[in-house]
């Protein structure tokens, strides 16, 4: 096992040896980073079984989701401005401030910015950006909070927070990002950025406190308190107390059983198998629960190394043989992909610059499957 122990030292080789180092890690950094967009940019994650870059960072290479996020996001800057990677190399730049200009990047402004850039701190690079792109003062506001007297209960006042009692507590959920979307900034047209979004924006959403059991905080609006609120009386003879985990439980088992009914035929009472369609494409809804019931509502792509993609998101039913190769709509050329495995599957079927050629004139590329 090595030793990292440098007691031995002296002061001067200590000094030296570590800015050596540092020097080092800067250019393994942007030799890093360039091989992070090279990656994303042919969408090579996907033969590995990973449905986006961030995947790939945070599941294979290891990275925590906010070391994986700054780095896509500057590695993909970089595309667009070869400048950064050198600039980091040097130690002018660092992936925290590129990744601070990354929302004015796409302005006429970029190269200028980035010059002005250089060698800023942090806080620096704050100020740069206030002065370049002046925001108006935030106004002043006072949020009423609900008081300890009615934890358990929604706040009468037309207070947005919600708040609930240790034993009971309520979800935060600021900032969860909306899965698929693609953070414009630092974005650019190609054949695995059109397909696969961006890497989230990592935040403690949910925090654990014990076996089983999780904090969760949530900001809302006046909209959403109101219906809580009438959530609360319609449910007042079976929920009497009110309590909000009960009532959001309620309501996403709710919202699961229609999504699953209206994206895979989920029932507890199929119906017999009506008339045959004419459509090729058409998937009858006996067809899609098994296959969902197969494949365990997971993405089914597997690497060759074996690693099966984790994906439960944008799945997709997807034809083994191609429609457009003789392919029949049976259970067993049926399968589920996640949006990029499918469109990794196209690609090997008919070729990366055929499908690139259908996504630039907005024709789903699954007319092909």
């Amino acid at each position: 096992m090595l030793s990292y122990s440098r007691s031995s030292l002296a002061d001067g080789v200590l000094l030296r040896t570590l800015a050596a180092v540092v020097t080092q890690d800067r250019v393994t950094t942007a030799e890093m980073l360039a091989l992070i967009a090279e990656v994303d940019r042919r969408g090579a994650f996907r033969d590995e079984g990973y449905s986006s870059m961030y995947r790939y960072c945070v599941e294979k290479l290891r990275m925590s989701e906010d070391v994986a996020y700054k780095r896509i996001l500057t590695a993909r800057a970089s595309r667009r401005f070869s400048a950064i990677l050198a600039a980091i190399a040097e130690g002018s730049l660092t992936i925290s401030t590129v990744a601070l200009l990354r929302n004015h990047l796409k302005t006429v402004h970029a190269e200028a910015l980035l010059k002005a850039a250089a060698g800023k701190s942090r806080s620096e690079v704050e100020l740069l950006i206030a002065e370049w792109f002046p925001r108006a003062d935030v106004p002043a506001t006072v949020v009423p909070i609900a008081t300890h007297a009615l934890e358990g209960t929604l706040a009468q006042s037309d207070g947005l927070t919600l708040s609930e009692a240790p034993a009971q507590p309520v979800a935060n959920m600021e900032g969860l990002p909306v899965p698929g979307r693609v953070n414009a900034d630092v974005e650019e047209p190609s054949p695995a950025s059109s397909v696969h979004p961006a890497p989230p924006m990592p935040q403690r959403r949910v925090a654990p406190l014990s076996p089983g059991r999780f904090e969760l905080r949530l900001t809302i609006s006046k909209e959403m308190h109101d219906k809580l609120r009438r959530a609360q009386e319609l449910l007042s003879h079976s929920v009497p107390s009110g309590d909000i985990p009960q009532l959001l439980e309620r309501a996403l088992d709710e919202l699961i059983a229609k999504q699953e009914k209206l994206r895979f035929a989920a029932t507890d009472s199929p119906r017999a198998a009506g008339r045959p369609s004419r459509s090729q494409r058409y998937i009858p809804a006996d067809m899609r629960r098994e296959v969902r019931k197969r494949d365990d509502d997971r993405c089914t792509y597997v690497s060759p190394d074996g690693h099966r993609c984790e994906e439960r998101r944008f799945l997709e039913y997807d034809h083994k043989v191609p429609l457009a190769r003789g392919g029949k709509t049976c259970v067993e050329n049926l399968r589920l992909r996640c949006r990029p495995h499918n469109q990794l599957e196209a690609e090997r079927v008919f070729g990366a610059g055929f499908m690139e050629e259908k996504r630039q004139h907005g024709r789903p590329s699954r007319e092909m499957n």
